[in-house]
């Protein structure tokens, strides 16, 4: 029966994790980007290098930071996440300058490096891998719930002080970290053995043993080649289109609406837009079908590129977020259809390796492609980065369409599509 408690509890926790960390971020994102433009007033290539600066932290430290949670505790690197992760946003918050928000972001890549992977290990070892299975479906769905009601605290708040919400925000990210700290459980792990656990060298024998497999199955290459042009496009979007709207398409006088009113608006409708599409995609298309989700990522692609270049050169507010939510619904869409689409193509003994491979690749992509594109924006306009961001990812529908030609006749068993999650 103390067991049982125990399992309870930490099913618990798990699902508080899950919804305060959702609604914290929520808080801090949906004014983040217009904190940096309007308060801190970043240029584009300045923009673009936070990212580049957060993804290079990550891209280094996330195997390191696993020794924590393999060798010494999954609590303990959870709750060291969580603080650096406060700390970062709550400096990023009070000191509207470029120096302190970009050392807010290495502190925000380091907390990320020290929670990835270690909660989900921690609540497996806590309640087992099937009790674990359900705790992840539920803690999506309150995470869902906690992104909505952090979007609408961020604009109570932003609209008395914009800096606000994002102090508030990392300030409970260290007060999550206290709580836990009370009275998270830890009764299920055990130390990862030494020849099993993670270190330095990891990623480079990650690199080799994807070589050797890219060389026996030529489909991996091609979406190796896929992962790494959406990281060059994605940088520089994620980073611009913020500046774009408030800079070149201008907000409407509608009502008295603040810009972090109308940055709340946008947020809860591509969520919903999201939820919806992906709902009509899984009824449409035969995730089970290579023909058919490879037509289909084609299809999405070209509509991806299209539209972030429409939005990029769109001459009025209307015509621009049309665009945009057009770009980011496709986004949404693709990624569990790509995810399944990667999974048929791939023998299930060599799948970690292939996705951690095409993470670390993604992640360099990002690092190339967001300065460039930074500089761009800088030295000619912001409108011109867009489109070549845009420009950036048409290629992509060439290698889908390669993958297609490469996958056919490889028709496997249906495999689970992972929920799909919401860009920062």
């Amino acid at each position: 029966m103390r067991a049982l408690t125990r399992k309870r509890d930490a099913f618990a926790v798990f699902l508080l994790l899950e919804g305060a960390t959702a609604l914290f971020y929520g808080l801090i994102f949906t004014v983040n980007m217009v904190y940096q433009v309007t308060v801190v007033k970043l240029d584009p290539f300045q923009l673009v290098l936070m990212g580049t600066t957060l993804e290079a932290v990550i891209f280094l430290f996330e195997v390191p930071t696993g020794i924590v949670a393999d060798l010494y505790s999954r609590r303990l690197s959870i709750l060291i996440g969580l603080i650096l992760i406060g700390l970062g946003f709550m400096l990023e918050g009070a000191f509207p300058a470029f120096l302190p928000v970009l050392l807010a972001q290495v502190l925000w890549g380091l907390g990320a490096t020290f929670t990835s992977g270690a909660t989900q290990a921690w609540i497996a070892d806590e309640v087992g891998e099937e009790r674990a299975a359900q705790a992840f479906v539920r803690g999506a769905q309150i995470g869902s719930i906690g992104g909505l009601l952090g979007i609408a605290g961020s604009v109570v708040l932003g609209s008395m002080h914009i800096q606000l919400p994002i102090v508030a925000g990392g300030a409970a990210f260290v007060v999550l970290a206290g709580l836990l700290a009370l009275f998270m459980p830890e009764t299920g792990f055990v130390p990862t053995p030494r020849d099993e656990r993670s270190t330095a060298h990891d990623m480079v024998r990650t690199f080799r043993e994807g070589a050797r497999l890219v060389r026996r199955r030529s489909i991996l290459l091609t979406f190796l080649g896929i992962a790494a042009i959406t990281g060059l496009f994605s940088e520089g979007f994620d980073r611009l289109w913020t500046p774009h709207v408030i800079q070149n398409l201008g907000l409407p006088a509608v009502g008295g609406l603040t810009v972090v009113v109308w940055f709340g608006l946008f947020r809860v409708v591509s969520m919903l837009i999201g939820l919806a599409a992906t709902e009509l995609v899984r009824w449409q298309i035969d995730v089970n079908s290579n023909r058919a989700v490879g037509r289909a990522l084609i299809v999405f692609a070209g509509g991806m590129s299209a539209s972030l270049i429409a939005f990029a050169l769109a001459p009025t507010f209307a015509a621009g977020m049309a665009a945009y939510f057009i770009m980011v619904t496709l986004r949404h869409v693709s990624g569990p259809l790509e995810q399944a689409w990667l999974n048929r193509n791939i023998e299930s003994g060599v799948r970690a390796t292939m996705f951690s491979m095409a993470g670390q690749v993604n992640a360099i992509g990002q690092i190339a492609g967001g300065p460039v594109i930074g500089l761009v924006g800088a030295r000619v306009s912001l409108r011109a980065a867009l489109t070549a961001s845009g420009l950036m990812l048409a290629p992509i529908t060439l290698l889908y369409g390669r993958a297609l030609r490469q996958s056919m006749g490889r028709e496997r068993p249906p495999v689970p599509i992972k929920p799909p999650e919401f860009a920062a």
